[in-house]
């Protein structure tokens, strides 16, 4: 009998299986690392991930609270320097993605994790860009993941903490050694990636029972499909039951029932 599945579940198989097998991984915490353990448990068990504190090749039995957890230092490779994570690894090129959440993407996918509001008299003030903006920058490519929402999926973002393709789609045009920037960004329903040709953010696959009024009434910009729209595979049961276990332990060492 197939497992049924929640709107959250299909967002992190699917962007697990964004990864392949031997990537090296820079993993922003929250979905990006649920999405990447994942990954690494199931067809990708080759995958190097590595945190911005500087833990390579980690390999947690549960999800960390933040890049601080001792999880990551305790099951990694080594643990190195973060200039060290910085100027070797991440901009010295060898990191194939990086993998980050947001607050706020526009239609660009430019990120904030900065502040909503004015920047002088904020209503909101996130926690910053910490590694992002730097992994935006040299990582080979960028996958996104995040809950679709009118709130987070804005046509400007208020602040442009982590460079997508810049304010006009061009950010990127004409600038040396700098990766491709975001490839793919994943939600709860559909999965986006930029048009070759404006780098604006085009629906290219909906997740099974998602119609395209659901992403519509969800974006704040005039959002567009692709002509081939595919739709996205659904879970297995062994990713779920894979997912769920990982989350339980996760919720029991974290002092969860």
């Amino acid at each position: 009998m197939t497992l049924e599945y929640t709107s959250s579940e299909m967002m992190s198989v699917t962007a697990a299986r964004a990864l392949e097998n031997g990537m090296t991984c820079f993993v922003g915490i929250g979905l990006p690392s649920e999405a990447a353990n994942l990954a690494r448990l199931t067809h990708a068990p080759d995958v190097v991930l590595i945190y911005e504190s500087g833990t390579l090749q980690t390999k947690p039995d549960i999800l960390p609270l933040s890049i601080g957890d001792g999880e990551l230092c305790e099951s990694a490779l080594t643990t190195v320097a973060v200039p060290e994570m910085f100027r070797y690894w991440l901009q010295g090129g060898k990191v194939d993605v990086g993998f980050l959440g947001t607050a706020q993407i526009d239609r660009f996918a430019n990120l904030n994790t900065t502040l909503i509001g004015d920047y002088k008299a904020p209503k909101v003030r996130l926690p910053g860009g910490g590694g992002a903006p730097e992994i935006a920058t040299n990582a080979g490519e960028v996958f996104i993941t995040l809950k679709h929402s009118k709130r987070a999926f804005v046509k400007d973002v208020d602040f442009v903490t982590t460079l997508g393709f810049g304010r006009d789609g061009k950010g990127r045009d004409n600038v040396p050694n700098i990766g491709k920037g975001p490839t793919r960004v994943i939600t709860d329903l559909c999965v986006m990636k930029p048009d070759p040709a404006t780098n604006e953010l085009v629906v290219v696959s909906l997740h099974p029972g998602v119609s395209r009024e659901d992403v519509i009434d969800a974006t704040g910009w005039e959002v567009r499909f692709a002509e081939q729209l595919a739709s996205t595979p659904e879970p297995s049961d062994n990713e779920l039951e894979i997912l769920r276990e990982l989350k339980a332990r996760t919720e029991r060492a974290h002092g969860g029932e």
